[in-house]
C-alpha cells in the first residue's frame, strides 16, 4: 500500500462508522473517505476485513482496523487535546450497554416488522431502559462522562441520533428532556456537521 493518507471505509448514516468520523476529526487526523455502498461494497475492503461491515480504516503501513471503538482509540491517540478518553470505567460500561442491549432492542424499534413477536411499543420500552440512565447522568452534568464532551458522548450519541428518528415526535414529548437538549446540541454542533458531509460513493 502507497497511499500518503489513511483509507477510512465508511457509510454516512451508519453509526459505528459516525463515531469513528468524530473521532478523527477531532483529533484532526486527514483521511480518505471512500463512501460505500452497502449493497455493493468494495472488493478491496472486503480483501482487507472480510466481515463486510463499516468502519474500516486501512493506515498507510497496511494495518487495518475494523472495529469502531478501535479506529476511535487509535485516532485518541493521535491527539486529544480536550481529554476525551479522561471518563473512568463507568462510561466503558455505558457503551458496552449501547453497543449490547441497547443497540439490540433499537435495531427491532427501528425494524419492528421484521421482529414480529413483540410489538414496535415493546422494542421501544425495553430500550427506554438505557434512555433513563442517560438522563440521569445528564441531569448530573452536561455530559455522559462529566462536565466536558467525551469519548462515550461520542460513541453513543449517533445511536441515540437514530433512536429518536424512528419516531421523532414521540421522543419529542417523551419527557427525556436533559436528553433531548443534549442531542440537539450534538445534532447541531459543527464537528457533527463536518463529519456528514457527503462524499462519492465508491463501487
Amino acid at each position: 500500500m502507497t497511499n500518503a493518507l489513511p483509507i477510512l471505509y465508511s457509510f454516512r448514516r451508519c453509526p459505528y462508522a459516525i463515531r469513528a468520523r468524530l473521532a478523527i476529526a477531532y483529533a484532526g487526523i486527514s483521511v480518505e473517505i471512500r463512501e460505500v455502498q452497502l449493497k455493493h461494497k468494495p472488493e478491496q475492503m472486503l480483501v482487507i476485513s472480510p466481515k463486510g461491515t463499516v468502519p474500516v480504516l486501512q493506515l498507510p503501513d497496511g494495518k487495518v482496523i475494523d472495529e469502531s471503538l478501535n479506529i476511535m482509540d487509535w485516532a485518541l491517540a493521535q491527539h486529544d487535546p480536550e481529554h476525551w478518553l479522561d471518563t473512568g470505567e463507568e462510561s466503558e460500561t455505558l457503551i458496552e450497554w449501547n453497543d449490547g442491549d441497547f443497540k439490540t432492542y433499537l435495531d427491532r424499534y427501528k425494524y419492528a416488522d421484521r421482529y414480529p413477536e413483540f410489538s414496535e411499543s415493546y422494542y421501544r420500552k425495553e430500550g427506554e431502559k438505557f434512555l433513563v440512565v442517560l438522563e440521569k447522568k445528564l441531569s448530573q452534568n452536561a455530559y455522559l462522562g462529566g462536565r466536558h464532551f467525551s469519548r462515550v458522548d461520542a460513541a453513543i450519541f449517533p445511536f441515540i441520533r437514530q433512536f429518536a428518528a424512528v419516531d421523532n415526535l414521540w421522543f419529542q414529548a417523551s419527557g427525556f428532556r436533559q436528553l433531548i437538549n443534549w442531542l440537539d446540541a450534538l445534532l447541531a454542533s459543527e464537528l457533527f456537521l463536518t463529519v456528514m458531509s457527503k462524499h462519492p460513493k465508491q463501487y
